[in-house]
Order: C-alpha cells, then sequence, then structure tokens
C-alpha cells in the first residue's frame, strides 16, 4: 500500500529524462559490477589476512550502492524498498574489523545485497540502456535515404542492412528510415515502462521488509503473550484474594452462625433469632461482594448494552461531570470492548485522584477499522508515562490487542489520552 502511495505522487518522465536515468542505472549496474569484484578480491586476500580491514568497507560499499538503489526506486517510481541491517560492533583494530566483517557476512541483508550485485549487473543494463540503443539505432535508419548511396560508392560499404531489411535501393532506405522511426517510438515508451520496470525489480529484489517485520511481530507477540499470561494470573490471584478474605469468609461465618442457631433454636429462641438476623445480614453483604467483584470481572451493562452505554453508566457514577460522546456503528468485539472499557475507567479514576479536574469528557469513534478513544480532562496536567505504573498497565493491557496509547499532558495545562485498537465491528446498530 505504501509503494502504490508513493507511485500516486511520482509524476511521469519526459523522454529525455527517462532516457538518461536509464543511462545512470547503466553506469550504476557497472558499478556494482566492479564492487562486486572487489569484494570478491578483499574475500579471497582475507586468507593472507589483508583482506579483513578491507572486507567490512567493501561490504559498506555495496550496501551504498543498494541504498542508492533504494532511493532511486522510491523517487522515480515510488516503489518503497527497505531494508535493516545487524548492528555492528564498535571494537578497533584488527580484531573489530575480522569481528564486523563476521557480523556482516552472518547477515541475511548481506547476502540479499550481494545477489543484487551479483544479478542486476545483466539485468539493469537491459532495462536502462535497451531504449538508448533503440532511439540511437532509429536515428541511423533516419539517416539511411541520404548516405547510402556514399556509403556504398564512397566509403566502400557493400552490404549495409537495417535489422532484416538490406539497403540497396532508395526504397529499401526509405524502408529502413520507416522502421527507425518506428524504433525511436518505441524507445521513447520503453524508456518509460522499463524504467517502471526496474523499480518494481529493485523493489522485489532489495525489500528486506518481510523478513524483518515478521521478526517484529514475533518479538512483538512474545512480549504480548507474556504480558497477557502475567495480567491473567494476576486478575487470578486478585479474584483469588477477594473470594477468600471477602465472600469466602462471609459464608463460612454464616454457615457457622447457622450451626450455632441449631443448639440454641430450643434452649434460647431470642438469641437464635437475632443470630438467624445476623446471618441474613452477612448473605446479603457477601451477596454484594460477589456482585462487585464480578463487575470488576466484566461489568453487567457492558455485556448487555454494549462499551458505549457502560462507558456512559460509569461516567453517571463518578463525582466528577463527565461528558460522553461517541460514533461507533455498532459493538466491537467483546475482548477489545472489555479491555478499552477498563482502560477508559482507570483513565477516569486518574483524573479524580490526580488531576483536580473539574470537568473531563470522553470520546469514542470507530474510524478506518480502529477504535479511538480519547479522554480529556481540564486537570493540571503533566502526566508522564514514565513516572508511576499506571500509564504502563494500560499499555500492557492493549499490547495483545496492537492497542496504542498517546499522552498529551503539558504541565500547567490540560491532558488528553487517546487510545487506539484495531478491531471489527461484530454487530452494527
Amino acid at each position: 500500500m505504501a509503494a502504490d502511495k508513493g507511485r500516486n505522487n511520482v509524476t511521469n518522465p519526459n523522454a529525455g529524462t527517462a532516457l538518461l536515468r536509464g543511462a545512470a542505472l547503466t553506469g550504476l549496474a557497472i558499478t556494482e559490477a566492479l564492487q562486486l569484484l572487489w569484494i570478491s578480491l578483499c574475500v579471497c586476500l582475507t586468507v593472507v589476512g589483508i583482506g579483513v580491514p578491507l572486507l567490512p568497507r567493501a561490504i559498506n560499499g555495496a550496501r551504498s550502492l543498494t541504498a542508492l538503489q533504494r532511493r532511486l526506486a522510491r523517487q522515480w517510481t515510488g516503489v518503497t524498498a527497505e531494508e535493516e541491517y545487524l548492528p555492528l560492533p564498535d571494537r578497533p583494530g584488527f580484531v573489530g574489523d575480522l569481528h564486523r566483517a563476521w557480523t556482516m557476512l552472518g547477515d541475511r541483508s548481506t547476502w540479499r545485497d550481494l545477489r543484487w550485485l551479483l544479478v542486476n549487473p545483466f539485468v539493469g543494463p537491459v532495462l536502462g540502456f535497451l531504449p538508448v540503443v533503440a532511439i540511437v539505432e532509429g536515428l541511423w535508419g533516419l539517416t539511411l535515404p541520404f548516405i547510402w548511396e556514399i556509403a556504398e560508392k564512397d566509403w566502400g560499404w557493400d552490404d549495409i542492412w537495417f535489422a532484416f531489411i538490406p539497403v540497396n535501393s532508395q526504397t529499401t532506405a526509405w524502408l529502413a528510415a520507416g522502421l527507425g522511426l518506428v524504433e525511436i517510438f518505441v524507445g521513447v515508451i520503453l524508456a518509460r515502462v522499463l524504467q517502471r520496470v526496474h523499480g518494481r525489480w529493485a523493489g522485489a529484489m532489495l525489500d528486506g521488509r518481510s523478513r524483518a517485520e515478521l521478526a517484529r511481530r514475533v518479538q512483538h507477540l512474545a512480549v504480548t503473550r507474556s504480558d497477557a499470561v502475567s495480567h491473567q494470573a494476576a486478575e487470578i490471584k486478585r479474584i483469588e484474594r477477594d473470594l477468600h478474605d471477602g465472600a469466602q469468609a462471609r459464608l463460612v461465618s454464616m454457615g457457622m452462625t447457622l450451626a450455632a442457631v441449631e443448639t440454641l433454636l430450643q434452649k434460647d429462641p431470642e438469641q437464635a433469632l437475632a443470630m438467624v438476623t445476623d446471618a441474613k445480614n452477612s448473605s446479603a453483604t457477601a451477596l454484594r461482594e460477589l456482585r462487585d467483584l464480578v463487575r470488576g470481572i466484566h461489568p453487567p451493562v457492558l455485556a448487555d448494552r454494549g462499551l458505549v452505554d457502560a462507558v456512559r453508566a460509569l461516567a453517571m457514577s463518578l463525582p466528577l461531570r463527565v461528558e460522553v460522546t461517541a460514533d461507533v456503528p455498532g459493538r466491537v468485539t467483546p475482548p477489545v470492548e472489555s479491555a478499552v472499557y477498563f482502560v477508559v475507567s482507570e483513565l477516569l479514576n486518574n483524573v479524580i485522584k490526580h488531576a483536580h479536574a473539574t470537568h473531563a469528557s470522553v470520546d469514542m469513534r470507530y474510524v478506518d477499522g480502529k477504535l479511538r478513544v480519547t479522554v480529556h480532562d481540564n486537570g493540571v496536567g503533566g502526566t508522564d508515562p514514565e513516572r508511576g505504573t499506571g500509564l504502563k498497565g494500560i499499555e500492557r493491557r492493549l499490547l495483545p490487542f496492537d492497542g496504542v496509547v498517546t499522552v498529551f499532558s503539558p504541565a500547567g495545562g490540560t491532558t488528553d489520552v487517546a487510545v487506539e485498537v484495531p478491531t471489527e465491528i461484530v454487530t452494527a446498530d
């Protein structure tokens, strides 16, 4: 997609510019062939040690040439080809050169560049210089009606051929001129077409984003999986602690109370009735704690009415005026709903605790396949994601969904926290 956008922004060059670019690409291909020969010589010289300090510099030269090819492909044809190299050690001296050479030769990107230096000197001149050859030959054909007799009589040319046409009369000379005109026209068209072909060829050969992006994706998934497992373990421990210290303790106490009531029911009915009343109060308290625990796991209003109404209900329960606006055409996936709800809840709690604000707002929108939520407050500002664990916890909560958190909070000003999570609408309004 990025390459397509780039192509839309590249202007179509005129014939002269396209021919000059083709000649430049041909010269660059010849330079690459010479650079490959130099690298091969440096590899051979490493056997006697002389090539060890030369090889990293030679490979850097190859990287500079392929970087120039990528830049020209992007500027001239809009094709984006990117590459990432392994970091090189900074150790000085012979040992450092040896380590750098070893690191470079162990880098996949180096071998991609060397493959380009091996193949492009054969392909590049064909794509870059073929239009020039066609135009030059076409110009030669245009001159034949005027010089063929001179060439035959005065210059001693016995057999004059233009492509498949034997030029031995004025008629065949004019046929050659017509064919030459066609070659010039074809060469002008080819100059533009083959330039685009060369850009796509460079993009296909030199673009290392697929492997680099795959490696980053694997690393990202490993981090998010670890965070998700840690977050889930922490939630399970919290639920266990709340159940053990709250509802479970009350239910055990209620069971002991009812057991005591059985023994007192005949002897002291009044005390037994008082204990039944205590047990009833304990059951109500335990039920309320269980409801609070369930609400902390997944609020019923979120399950019943969706994210927008759940956030509105949350805003009404806060001791702060919170305005909620939304433009979401339906319900997003349940895991994203739950994560974003608790993110908004934590952000609003942070506003109440730390911002000294008198007003806050929550704006929710679904744009281009992403749910975007912005929480704004008119507090004192100065929120720093690097200090404290609140915003870091929010980022970790959203990492499994590839969510992004952006904070704008200048000291003494208002605070805006924007959350963006890729998701899809599963139930339309």
